[in-house]
This record gives C-alpha cells, structure tokens and sequence, in this order.
C-alpha cells in the first residue's frame, strides 16, 4: 500500500523519487518494448526501510510480474540490481563478488547506524559521476580471474518463469493451460537452494547461492603447462559460426607475436601459433575459461607436439591413460597376413573348417556360330516330338495372330485343369 503524505513527515526529504528503475538485462527481458507501471512512494525498501518509487512489469510471454525491491541508493551502494540483487557487471550474487575481489564492506544493521552510513553513502554518490561504484567496493580491482570463469555470458531468462502453482501439486488446479503458473513438480524442499533470504544476498552471508558458486569456483579445472618447450600452440575450441580470424587476432595480439592462426571451419576450432614460449603461456593463462568473443566462452588448452598427435591409441589406453573396455559382441581380431604365398589361407574371418565346397559345374561359352538351345522352360523346344500324344507345340511369338495372347495358365494340358473349363464334355 502505498504510503500516505500526511501520515508521516519525518526525513520526507531523503525519500526516493526516480524516474527509471536500476535493473539488470535478465530482469528486464528479452523483449525490448515492455509496459512497465510507477508508483511513487509505493512500498519501503527491504534493506533500509525507506520509501521508493516501485516499478512493476512484465519481462515476457509466459513470464511473472516482477517489481523493483530495494531503493536506488541502497542498489548504488553495493552497484546490484534493484529485484534480483546480483551484481550488475557479473551477474553474481554479492558474496561471490566481494570473495572474488577481496572486499569486506560491512553495512551497519542498526537503524540508528544504518541511516547515518546511508546519508553519507548517498552524499557520495552525488559527487561521484556515477560510473563507477562507490565506497570500498570502487576501490576494488578492476577484475578477478574467478569471476571472469564463473560469469554467465548471455541473459539467464529462465529466472523470470511463473512460479509453481500449489493447488495443481494438491491435485485441485482447475484452470488447465490458462494457468499463470507452473504446472511442475516442486524441488526437494531440503534442498538449500529452496530458502533463500534476500537480506542474505544483500549484505552477503549465508547465502546458498554464493555457496554453490564458491564451491564450483574451488573444483574448477586448471591447465597445466605441458613440460614440450616446443609447444607454442594454443587450441580454441568453440567457436561457432561467426568468429573470425580478425576477431581472434585482435584478443591474442596483446600477449606477444602470433605466427600463424588455422581456423577449422568443419571443427569450429582454432590453433593459434606464437613466435616464443613466453607469449604462448601468457595467453593461455590469461584466456584460460575466461575468453568470451561475441556472448560465446571459448574454450582454451594447449596443442599436442607432433610426437603425440602421431601417437594413437595401443592396447586400449589412451594418450590420457584411460583404459577402454572391449565393447561386447564384436568378432576377434583378423589373423595377421602370412609370411609367405605357401601359408596363405583363405580364413579371413575364423570361420569354423567346413567339408570341401561343391564344384559348380559353370559351361563354357559356345563357339562362333553355333546357336545354343534355351534352357529348359524358357522358349520352345527346337525338335518336334514324334509322340502323337504329345501337345501341339504353340506357334512362336511372331507368326500368332493378332490380339492373341497364350497365358500358362490358360494351357488345357496344364496338371490341375478341368476339360469341362474349357469346352471338354
């Protein structure tokens, strides 16, 4: 509700009143032309109680309302957004980001304490030119390697998706697809990420996201310096259809001079080649999971020596030294080629011995101008028989008349016909 004028007058002055809230890309929405409502003095902000200005809108289709929860200044204080409070430039919750670059800023938790850093906060901000963060949060370095690894690269829309809806987990929903919420199964309720505090995320303590994030950030994947000097290659891999040359140039140029850049289009990788050893290591150890070219995060490890790239697999261990399991069902290993033409055999495929084959009596073309006789049912017999008895032979094809047409079938000789069928007594 929002709040009446008349109602309190106490430090109405330090009251927020803003025009446009402070929102990060994933709480906007991906849709450009949004409708998005102001209240002034709508609701007191989380952290310091005060009133603001409340912004509500719709990120999307199939998507929740969403509303602004904390004033400006207390968002300018820690640069976080003013609904999901992660940080602006990484995405990531306040405890992560203060680990990453060392910052300990304790917020008084007192009223009393709370308004006075709050007023002096705010008379910083008013001096600054709203670049940079204020406090010792701007006197932090620039950029950590760890946040560089664990930022997310593109929107994370699926934050903004309907809640789930209780009554159809009851078994009672009865609005069926016009819903606004979700129809889904609910996560395990003793699953840390299901209680989630928003002043934890604030002032960066006990939140189970920021633990998640620490815990991966302390397994993640180094890469090792191969102990070859004579490797200089550096492999990109990822790179998807509209990276370019000019594009990976212009990120490795800065670590010492490239030799050549190969770009497997078939792949969607690169090997890129430096002049020395020194600039190989340095790019790799400066781009390692933290190289992002066009909302794309390459992946970047070192090239094999020729040695190793000519080197398969033997015995079923890889160059890795992971053993591979015979897959079940296939047939043996083919005998290896004799030594001599004396021992070859024509086993190729370790079939069992069989008795000797039977000779296929194949006849032999006749000589120039002798006419061969048809095989059997295929064409009429070259003798007439002498047996009265015998059939008539059936005129050949050319001397039949027209429209004429005999059919085996129709042959009253033929086993199984009736006389009676065709005009017989």
């Amino acid at each position: 509700m929002a709040t009446s004028l008349g109602s309190n007058t106490y430090n109405r002055q330090n009251w927020e009143d803003s025009d446009f809230p402070i929102l990060c890309q994933t709480c906007l929405g991906e849709n450009p032309y949004i409708r998005m409502t102001k209240e002034k003095f709508g609701k007191e902000c989380k952290i310091c109680a005060r009133p603001f200005t409340v912004f509500r809108w719709c990120p999307g289709v199939r998507m929740r309302f969403k509303k602004t929860e904390v004033c400006q200044t207390c968002s300018k204080m820690k640069n976080v957004c003013q609904t999901c409070l992660l940080d602006l430039e990484y995405g990531l919750p306040i405890q992560v980001r203060d680990t990453g670059l060392s910052v300990k800023d304790e917020v008084p938790r007192s009223d009393v304490n709370k308004e006075y850093y709050t007023q002096n906060m705010e008379r910083e901000i008013a001096n600054s030119d709203g670049t940079r963060p204020v406090g010792l949060l701007g006197k932090a370095p620039s950029s950590s390697d760890m946040l560089l690894k664990l930022a997310r690269t593109t929107p994370y829309y699926k934050r903004n998706r309907p809640h789930i809806c209780s009554f159809w987990v009851k078994g009672e929903c009865k609005r069926g697809e016009e819903c606004p919420y979700r129809h889904e199964k609910p996560t395990d309720p003793d699953d840390p990420l299901a209680d989630q505090n928003i002043k934890d995320r604030y002032y960066g303590i006990n939140d189970p996201v920021a633990n998640k994030l620490l815990m991966r950030a302390s397994t993640m994947p180094r890469l090792d310096v191969p102990e070859d000097k004579s490797i200089t290659t550096l492999y990109i891999g990822g790179l998807g259809e509209n990276v370019t040359d000019s594009e990976l140039r212009n990120h490795f140029y800065q670590f010492g001079e490239i030799r050549t850049i190969t770009i497997v289009q078939r792949q969607q990788c690169a090997f890129i080649q430096f002049a020395t050893r020194q600039a190989a290591e340095t790019a790799a150890e400066k781009s390692f999971n933290k190289l992002i070219i066009n909302g794309r995060r390459l992946n970047v490890k070192w090239g094999r020596s020729q040695a190793a790239r000519g080197k398969g697999e033997k015995d079923g261990v890889t160059e890795s030294g992971i053993r591979l399991e015979p897959v079940p069902g296939l047939p043996g290993a083919l005998p290896p080629p004799p030594v001599s033409d004396e021992d070859a055999s024509t086993n190729y495929f370790n079939l069992a011995p069989t008795p000797s084959p039977a000779v296929m009596n194949l006849g032999l073309p006749p000589p120039p101008g002798v006419t061969m006789p048809p095989p059997p049912g295929f064409g009429p017999p070259m003798f007439h028989t002498m047996d009265p008895m015998a059939p008539p032979v059936p005129p050949p094809m050319a001397l039949r008349p027209p429209g004429q047409v005999h059919y085996p079938s129709q042959d009253p000789q033929r086993m199984g016909a009736h006389a009676s069928r065709h005009g017989g007594p």
